[in-house]
């Protein structure tokens, strides 16, 4: 009887294990939007190591200094131990007689994307990665950006405290180190002082607001002058009669197509400064067409951080403004 009864309690542990990832699976680590490509020393030197480090080195535009999209780093496959392998984003190249482009999900950590490309030799690789690139990055930035919304959802601001955001109809996963400086109803300031490193006199910013949808067709065009009459309106420098933020004279924004809330949109990318003074930095928008309701939804995110790295903290306005949900 007793013998059963500890078959039967195996039985049950080990039901509940497979049947639950948490008891498996350690929590992954790595940095966001870095890689660890696991592939042989001898490819990482030679042509398919350069062709990675082309095709994911690609810089991040509308930064101040030159910062890739995504960093790599490089582990040969009899190196890539268990600690390795909890990695959150990994790419496997490895020859082999048939050709494999796969995804694979929370295979030894959680959570993890790890991306898998095989072809009988360097050429083929090589091949298959230019054929893939653009879809591989999509696939990492677009995980490190539901990574990072989860981990601001564990600290979320109850955005019903904010005006705007009530009278636009309109939710955000923001975490708590926001504050507020401006929020009329109609334009709301959310600022993070950064305390950590020598960007700690900096600022991540967020703003939102909205404008009439008069003509779909220039909504791309009309960006720019939006965001300048916004800037003078409410972002004002040490003299707000002459000194307000702008689009950064010297430096063409770039502009792409995008989608959030399942709704047409349009991501621009390019710096910002303030008119007479030495202030600038990158900024992130997204312009929204919202047809429901007749109008552009506006998200801006823009930081202020002399003299650091500015890829991270751009990159975590970005997951909040895919967070945005509107009603």
């Amino acid at each position: 009887m007793k013998q059963i009864f500890l078959i039967g309690l195996i039985t049950i542990l080990l039901t509940s294990c497979v049947g639950n990832d948490k008891f498996i699976l350690k929590d992954s680590i790595g940095k966001i939007n870095k890689v660890m490509v696991v592939t042989k020393a001898s490819d990482w030197t030679g042509d398919v190591g350069k062709e990675i480090r082309n095709s994911f080195g690609e810089l991040q535009v509308g930064l101040p200094q030159p910062e890739p999209i995504l960093s790599v780093s490089q582990v040969a496959p009899n190196g890539f131990s268990s600690m390795m392998k909890a990695s959150r984003n990994i790419l496997v190249v490895t020859e082999g007689e048939k050709s494999n482009f796969s995804i694979k999900k929370n295979q030894y950590a959680q959570p993890q994307t790890i991306v898998y490309v095989q072809a009988k030799n360097d050429e083929a690789i090589i091949k298959m990665l230019q054929k893939n690139k653009e879809k591989i990055k999509k696939i990492f930035l677009e995980s490190d950006v539901k990574f990072t919304q989860s981990i601001f959802e564990k600290t979320k601001l109850d955005d019903t405290q904010y005006k705007t955001l009530q009278n636009l109809g309109i939710s955000l996963t923001i975490h708590d180190k926001f504050k507020t400086v401006d929020d009329t109803g109609e334009f709301l300031w959310l600022r993070h002082h950064l305390t950590s490193g020598i960007a700690k006199t900096g600022s991540n910013n967020i703003l939102v607001y909205s404008v009439p949808l008069v003509d779909e067709t220039k909504v791309a065009d009309s960006i720019i002058s939006v965001r300048n009459r916004i800037g003078k309106k409410y972002i004002p420098g040490s003299k707000p009669e002459t000194m307000y933020m702008i689009t950064e004279e010297a430096y063409t924004p770039y502009t792409f197509d995008a989608k959030i809330d399942g709704k047409k949109a349009y991501e621009t990318r390019g710096k910002w400064e303030v008119k007479n003074d030495f202030m600038a930095g990158p900024f992130l928008n997204y312009t929204i067409i919202d047809k429901k309701n007749n109008r552009l939804v506006v998200f801006e995110g823009f930081t202020y951080a002399p003299s650091v790295s500015k890829r991270a903290f751009v990159f975590e306005l970005e997951a909040i403004a895919k967070s945005i949900k509107i009603k």
